[in-house]
């Protein structure tokens, strides 16, 4: 092979590296509020457990963002927030496969790293173990829940500052989450602050009993749910439970509940009819306004 070729085929892959690479943005500068110094580094790997990549030992939030293809962006932007307990992150099918869907129709996306419970070598075997016994389970995760939710407050909060820099209206930041993530979405729909003002939430088969006693806010954003009734967690109801909590403050919400799909569905294909969530969502998000230039 000629050098000038292989000089043109490295010069390809090189660009074809750039245009897939992503920009990391670092939640807080040191020591996010809450936390301690932790000791312990992050970890990324193909979790066999979950058949899927996963993060766990998350304790520096970040921000991976997924930008439009030039000349598509509609000025809008969501922060992403995959679940797994707060133990572990569903990084590929709950994270950059929603965001990369949603950039595609002109969205500027936010996957958020929040910060997670302390695991040992591989977070979703120790999940499967510990949700069996829910005090112990409670005891690990309980500390973290709020730092996460704080996270999910705080990735609005970045995104609405610096809305300008991503080319995206300030009152167009929603956040959508499954599962775990679906916790963080509903608490930012309920806790926001003034800066933290999400356009919409959205939370996917989330666990949501924290807020069911907690009021509407005046203010509060529209809501897209989704679920399934077969959840192997159990989480159905909470679902139902956010959509009648914001039925009956007068917001806008909707929810679609399948009868199969369980838990953890995200963008897998399982040929159901919750393959096609993220479809019913792109048309929610077109009759809001949130996909139109």
């Amino acid at each position: 092979m000629r050098r000038s070729t292989l000089r043109t085929i490295s010069a390809i892959a090189f660009l074809s590296t750039l245009a897939l690479a992503q920009d990391v943005i670092p939640l807080y500068q040191g020591t996010p509020p809450g936390s301690q110094e932790a000791n312990y580094a992050e970890k990324q790997y193909f979790s066999k457990a979950w058949n899927t990549e996963v993060v766990s030992n998350v304790t520096k939030p970040s921000l991976t963002v997924y930008k439009p293809a030039p000349g598509t962006a509609n000025g809008s932007a969501i922060v992403v927030c995959p679940g797994g307990g707060f133990m572990a992150l569903s990084i590929t099918s709950e994270g950059s496969e929603v965001a990369k869907w949603l950039a595609a129709r002109g969205m500027t996306a936010f996957v958020l790293k929040y910060r997670l419970a302390h695991t040992g070598e591989d977070a979703t075997t120790e999940f499967s173990a510990l949700y069996r016994n829910h005090d112990q389970f409670v005891q690990l995760i309980g500390p973290v829940i709020q730092l996460s939710i704080a996270d999910g407050i705080a990735a609005l909060a970045y995104v609405r500052k610096h809305a300008a820099d991503f080319g995206v209206s300030p009152d167009k930041v929603g956040i959508i989450g499954f599962s775990a993530g679906g916790t963080v979405a509903a608490g930012s729909g309920f806790r926001y602050t003034p800066e933290a003002h999400p356009a919409f939430v959205a939370p996917i088969y989330g666990a949501a009993s924290l807020f069911k006693d907690m009021p509407v806010p005046a203010d509060a954003p529209p809501m897209f749910i989704a679920a399934a009734t077969d959840d192997s967690l159990g989480l159905a109801p909470d679902s139902i439970s956010l959509y009648n909590q914001w039925a009956a403050a007068h917001k806008s919400v909707e929810l679609h509940m399948y009868a199969k799909g369980g838990h953890g569905f995200g963008m897998r294909k399982q040929n159901l009819p919750t393959d096609h969530w993220i479809d019913r969502f792109g048309e929610w998000l077109e009759l809001q306004g949130w996909l139109k230039k």
